[in-house]
């Protein structure tokens, strides 16, 4: 049989006198494997098979580059009077987004926020710690907003 220009003949018995569809065409004997030997305990090394959890570059230079031209959008109003209130609460929302956006990679990274467990662990979180985070974000947002307001449009 001609398996091609470049390649090498079968031997025409190959497939069985027979051929494909009938009794004939049998499956060449298989022999056993010879049991395995038990590992030495000193050779024994226990790795974990996932790969370590943590933020890689090509995830970091989004949320970056998002977080810093929404500050640089923000901030350009604000210190030359140019612009308006909507290049600014356009800019004060891409911060936010970017922040949210590295916040979630982060916790899917394995990481947690300060006072807060990790995801997966079963522990609650405290009321103090997420007290303040979310005092401490409502008030970002509060001077953020009276920022904006203030710029003369």
């Amino acid at each position: 049989m001609d398996t091609g220009p470049e390649t090498h003949r079968l031997p025409e018995e190959s497939f069985g006198s027979a051929g494909w569809g009938s009794d004939a065409f049998s499956l060449p004997e298989l022999t056993p494997l010879p049991p395995a030997e038990p590992a030495d305990e000193g050779r024994f090394m226990e790795r974990e098979l996932r790969p370590e959890r943590r933020l890689r570059l090509w995830q970091l230079v989004p949320i970056v580059g998002l977080a810093v031209l929404g500050s640089l959008m923000f901030a350009f109003p604000l210190a030359f009077e140019s612009g308006g209130p909507l290049v600014g609460m356009l800019g004060l929302l891409l911060t936010a987004a970017s922040a949210g956006w590295g916040a979630m990679a982060a916790r899917r990274a394995g990481y947690a926020w300060p006072g807060l467990p990790r995801q997966g662990s079963g522990r609650r979180a405290g009321w103090r710690a997420l007290l303040v985070y979310t005092a401490l974000a409502l008030s970002l947002l509060a001077l953020g907003l009276w920022r904006v307001s203030g710029i003369s449009g």
